[in-house]
C-alpha cells in the first residue's frame, strides 16, 4: 500500500492541473465562439472574426494550453488510480487521450478562419461574400469537430468514475455525479451530430449536467485523498 502522503500529493497535483486545463478550454470552447459566431450569418461572423483577431487568437490559444494540460491530468489520474484497477485506469487513460488530436485539429480550423478573413493578396481571387461563407464554414466546422471530441469527454468519466467508486479514498459520490456528467455530454454531442431536430431541447437539459464534474476537481485540489487503513494493517494495530 502507497503510503497516504504520496497518495494525497498526487491526487492534489492531479486536481490543480484539472482545474487548470478546466479554467482554460472554456474560453476558447464557449466565450470565444459565442462572442465571434452570429447563427446563420456569414458575414457577421466573419466581420466579427475582423474586428477581433485577437480575441480569437486568445480562443486557440486557451484550447491548445487546455488540451495540453489534459495530457498531463490523465497521466496524474493514472499514476493516482491504477493501483486501485489497472484495467479501469488504462481504459480512463485511452478514451481521453482520443479526444486530444480530435480538438487540437478542430483548432486549424479557426487558424485557416483568420487566414481567409486576413484580406491577404492571394486571396484577391475571391469575393468577400465567398470569403465569408468560407470563414463561417470554418468557424462551424470547429464546433462540429468538437462534438465529436465531446463524446470522448463523456466516455472517458466512466471508468473514472467507476474506479472513485472502487477507490477507498475518495467519496463514492464523486463516482456517481460523474456518471450524470458523462450522461450529459454524450446525450448534448449525439443529438446534435444524428438527431438535430431534437438537439436544442435534449442540450436544454443535458448541457447542465457536465457541472457534476465540477466536485471532483475540487474535491482533489482541496482534500486530495483519504486512504483508508487495510484490515491487516488494522488487525496489526489492535493486536
Amino acid at each position: 500500500m502507497r503510503p497516504t502522503n504520496e497518495v494525497k500529493k498526487q491526487a492534489r497535483l492531479a486536481g490543480l492541473l484539472y482545474l487548470l486545463a478546466s479554467l482554460a478550454a472554456p474560453i476558447g470552447l464557449i466565450y470565444v465562439p459565442n462572442k465571434l459566431i452570429v447563427l446563420n450569418d456569414a458575414t457577421a461572423t466573419a466581420n466579427n472574426i475582423r474586428a477581433s483577431e485577437s480575441l480569437l487568437r486568445l480562443g486557440i490559444g486557451c484550447e491548445l494550453l487546455g488540451s495540453i494540460l489534459f495530457i498531463l491530468v490523465v497521466v496524474a489520474l493514472y499514476r493516482l488510480f491504477k493501483p486501485v484497477n489497472e484495467t479501469h485506469a488504462l481504459a480512463m487513460m485511452i478514451l481521453i487521450l482520443v479526444s486530444i488530436p480530435i480538438s487540437l485539429l478542430s483548432v486549424v480550423n479557426e487558424v485557416v478562419a483568420l487566414t481567409v478573413v486576413s484580406g491577404a493578396d492571394f486571396l484577391s481571387v475571391f469575393a468577400t461574400g465567398q470569403l465569408n461563407t468560407l470563414a463561417y464554414i470554418l468557424m462551424r466546422l470547429h464546433s462540429r469537430a468538437i462534438l465529436v471530441a465531446e463524446i470522448f469527454w463523456g466516455l472517458w468519466l466512466i471508468p473514472f468514475g467507476i474506479l472513485i467508486i472502487q477507490s477507498r479514498f475518495i467519496p463514492r459520490v464523486l463516482g456517481y455525479l460523474l456518471f450524470l456528467a458523462a450522461l450529459g455530454y454524450l446525450a448534448s454531442s449525439v443529438t446534435f451530430l444524428l438527431l438535430p431536430g431534437y438537439a436544442p431541447v435534449v442540450d436544454k437539459f443535458a448541457s447542465q449536467l457536465p457541472l457534476c464534474e465540477l466536485p471532483i476537481i475540487f474535491w482533489l485540489l482541496i482534500w486530495g485523498a483519504k486512504v483508508q487503513p487495510t484490515s491487516a494493517a488494522s488487525v496489526s494495530a489492535a493486536a
